[in-house]
């Protein structure tokens, strides 16, 4: 929470980290000019102090969906709904961590004010009805601790207050997609302060003495200078009215003043004071005319290399001896990238990458791709894993958050966007991106040459000498406004089936079968110190699980704070050992035990790694449509939605299956007794019966410890659960990603459909709720393994209070699904011990 951008050092990668505002004036300031040294809060401090909050009425949440209903047209309710959130955020304590590091900071400015200057980035897509220019306001403070963390909250509590929430409902952005940063500078006394705002015709220049607060308020009518471009030259200067002038406190402002002052009651706490100026003082042009020729030549400079169009402001600081000339903000259509090599899709894989485009239009695999560049391609199917190894971003046409292009970049730690339409068409092979997989974002920022071209004929502008650092984190943490702190209802605390911890840190084991609880070993001692102290602040009763399917990332995902893993994705783990061959045409071609033996081998990484915590294999579920690549001549449609997917393509064909229950037979004759079966896309009880009389034969359930579980993903499982629990069911595992596709009728691969597609439909929650409850009721633990707890995290305090009995999400939404467990399970224990004391 400590992390601090420095002006001087800010990447484009970090523009949503530290807002536009920001982001605009570190360019310049490493291009040469004159900007005040400074450093940024980024937006995701204000992400984690949200979701810290600690108050039981905390309501801060996704207000356009949340059970607030917020009626923006109901002034009164508008301004009682503001007024609570931000008293949310003003009561709550900064951390110790953070207030030191700003303080620390700060150290090295000679200076007895601060300002924090709110730096926003919002959805390039919407359309934004006004200007948001005002809308939040700069909080100016004394050098001190606690008015430090008071100027802060101030800051971070506009995003929040009445006109803010209007301004976002009426404009048409998504709250979770706004990200505030805090630009905190010294504030110094200055002599004049002021805009400067240029077009092609003519440039207006606005001054007034002291600091530009005044101008903000509106308290004053500035001079005005108007410069003809060709030349500088001043062609009228009218004089404003400027009765005061803001300085701080005991300060000058670099002219005489009256003895008499006046303290705003709203900034008496800041340092600053309001000075009247007698009549001599307003008569005076604000700007001597040493210092309007230095802004003239700034200005002139400004427009040659950024183009004709841009607004700045500016002050002049008192120094002892003279003033110095500072940037303090600027804004011009040249910044960025423009809208016109923006390419929009669905953010589907998390983190940032720039590299140059490989553009494929067939959707058949190719044999092999290059090295470190950008897929682009009208669609993926999971055989294309083996030679997504070494790109760096994946871009398709078709495809939604949950389709298997996402899945794939998830898998291998790479950002991704989806449902790009006629990407393949729009972007020429060769040509340099930024892709986005937060945002769903793709900037074409042209081949080498047509950067250098975009260079010399707009004169260097900004995109010539931005840096893009192509190294992404595999964990990328940046997460949605909905994490933030969510409102707390009185819950039944008696049906959650949550165990309370222990005094020792140790927790009850209720949650799943015994055989998976285990004393930790040396290796997960060593491992567990490798986690972040913030993750462990508290433990969580429920079970947090990983879903994976490659080997190479097993050594990070051990420093994670996981029970195991509770989807080992065989059809992907195996697209690494098959060299393009169907498994059928390794059976038919007598390759049987050379097969057996890759496929052991590739289990077993994850068996020795987790050991002894639970790993949960599920068999294949290929659709045929998926396979097309193969050689072998698959029988099915390649049409279908569904194709013979799991559990029926057994009872088709049982040679392949057979096999896994081989592989899985010799890993527990090697010693191991934590690996378990899941069976996928279970239709009908009679395919169950079938699979665990295979299951029977490969000796698999000798081994007491040993469990079979189905996924419950097809909706039939709804209705049927106690049929299966007879037959020999031992556990469920809630595949979101498929029963949303089935409940809702949406095709998951559709990114169209994207907004039809939710797991939190009510008929999607309805059914996740009659699961647990109903595994609750026969005895069995229940978990969940689809994409739902990673993309809505305000969903797994229904879960837990539910019953779910572990959640298991992809390796980079570990921590914050960790932290959204641990704030729920807290919650459901303080409602509980609440009931006792009444």
């Amino acid at each position: 929470m400590d992390k601090l951008y420095w002006l001087e050092q800010i990447k484009l990668l970090d523009r949503a980290e530290v807002g536009d505002k920001a982001f605009y004036l570190s360019k310049i300031m490493q291009r040469g000019y004159p900007v005040l040294s400074g450093f940024v809060i980024p937006a995701s401090v204000l992400r984690e102090f949200l979701e810290n909050l600690n108050s039981s009425e905390a309501l801060i949440a996704d207000l356009p969906n949340s059970s607030l209903h917020l009626d923006v047209g109901n002034w009164r309710q508008l301004q009682q709904v503001a007024e609570r959130l931000r008293q949310e955020i003003i009561s709550a304590i900064v951390p110790s961590q953070l207030l030191s590091a700003i303080s620390q900071a700060t150290q090295k400015w000679e200076t007895q004010c601060l300002i924090f200057r709110p730096s926003l980035t919002l959805p390039t897509v919407k359309p934004l009805i006004t200007n948001i220019s005002g809308l939040l306001e700069s909080q100016v403070c004394q050098c001190e601790p606690e008015a430090i963390a008071l100027a802060l909250k101030r800051a971070w509590s506009q995003l929040f207050r009445a006109r803010s929430l209007l301004y976002w409902q009426q404009a048409g952005i998504d709250l979770q997609q706004v990200n505030l940063a805090v630009l905190v500078q010294p504030i110094h006394n200055a002599i004049a302060s002021g805009l400067v705002s240029t077009n092609s015709s003519h440039w207006e220049i606005q001054a007034t003495w002291g600091l530009g607060i005044a101008i903000a308020h509106g308290e004053v009518l500035p001079d005005v200078y108007y410069i003809q471009p060709e030349t500088g030259v001043v062609q009228e200067q009218q004089l404003g009215y400027k009765p005061l002038a803001y300085c701080i406190n005991n300060g000058s402002c670099g002219v005489d003043l009256q003895s008499t002052s006046i303290s705003l009651p709203k900034l008496d706490d800041s340092g600053l004071q309001v000075y009247l100026l007698n009549e001599t003082q307003q008569q005076a042009y604000a700007l001597s005319e040493e210092y309007l020729q230095q802004l003239i030549r700034l200005t002139n400079r400004l427009v040659r290399e950024l183009g004709p169009n841009l607004t700045l402001e500016w002050t002049i600081s008192q120094q002892i001896t003279s003033g110095i000339l500072y940037i303090t903000q600027i804004s011009t259509p040249q910044f960025g990238v423009s809208n016109t090599h923006l390419i929009k899709g669905l953010g589907a894989a998390t983190g940032r990458v720039t590299a140059p485009a490989y553009v494929i239009h067939s959707p058949q695999r190719p044999e092999q791709l290059p090295k470190g560049v950008i897929l682009v391609a009208p669609t993926i199917t999971p055989n294309w894993l083996p030679i997504l190894q070494q790109v760096t971003g994946i871009i398709t046409e078709q495809g939604g958050i949950t389709s298997h292009a996402a899945i794939l970049a998830r898998e291998l730690g790479i950002p991704a966007v989806v449902n790009a339409a006629n990407a393949t068409t729009m972007i020429p092979n060769g040509e340099r991106l930024l892709i986005d997989g937060d945002k769903g974002e793709i900037y074409r920022l042209g081949t080498e040459a047509q950067e250098e071209d975009i260079g010399t004929r707009q004169s260097d502008q900004l995109l010539s000498f931005l840096s893009f650092p192509h190294h992404t984190p595999l964990f990328n943490q940046s997460a949605p406004l909905r994490k933030a702190a969510k409102r707390l209802q009185k819950r039944n605390y008696l049906h959650t089936g949550v165990s309370p911890l222990l005094q020792n840190g140790t927790e009850s084991s209720t949650a799943l079968s015994s055989s998976f609880h285990h004393t930790p070993t040396e290796k997960q001692n060593s491992t567990s110190s490798k986690i972040n102290s913030s993750t462990r602040e508290s433990m969580i009763a429920t079970r947090l699980l990983v879903n994976l399917s490659q080997p190479s990332l097993i050594e990070q995902v051990l420093s994670l704070p996981v029970d195991g893993v509770g989807l080992l994705r065989s059809e992907l783990m195996v697209l690494n050992i098959l060299e393009g061959q169907h498994p059928l045409h390794w059976l038919e071609n007598g390759h049987q035990d050379v097969l057996l033996e890759r496929w052991y081998e590739q289990i077993i990484q994850f068996v020795q790694a987790f050991a002894p915590r639970p790993i949960f294999y599920r068999s294949l579920d290929w659709r045929s449509r998926e396979l097309q690549s193969f050689s072998h001549n698959l029988q099915s449609s390649p049409h279908s939605m569904l194709g013979e997917r799991g559990t029926f393509s057994y009872l088709v064909n049982p040679a392949v299956f057979e096999l896994e229950l081989t592989a899985l037979a010799s890993v527990q004759q090697a010693g191991y007794t934590n690996i378990h079966l899941l069976l996928p896309f279970v239709r009908t009880v009679e395919e169950f019966d079938f699979c665990l009389q295979k299951v029977e034969e490969a000796r698999l359930t000798q081994i007491p410890h040993f469990q079979l579980w189905i996924m419950a993903e097809v909706p039939s499982v709804l209705f049927l659960l106690p049929q299966y629990v007879k037959a020999g069911v031992q556990g469920i595992s809630i595949g979101t990603n498929d029963l949303t596709q089935l409940l809702l009728g949406v095709d998951r691969e559709q990114g169209q459909f994207a907004k039809a597609f939710d797991e939190r439909h009510p008929a999607v929650m309805n059914a996740i709720s009659q699961l647990i409850r109903t595994a609750r009721e026969v005895g069995v633990p229940c978990s969940i393994c689809g994409q739902a707890p990673a993309l809505y995290p305000e969903i797994i305090e229904y879960l837990i209070e539910w019953g779910i009995s572990s959640i298991s999400v992809e390796p980079e939404a570990v921590l914050r699904t960790y932290r959204a467990i641990a704030r729920a399970e807290q919650r459901l224990i303080l409602e509980a011990a609440r009931r006792q004391m009444q």
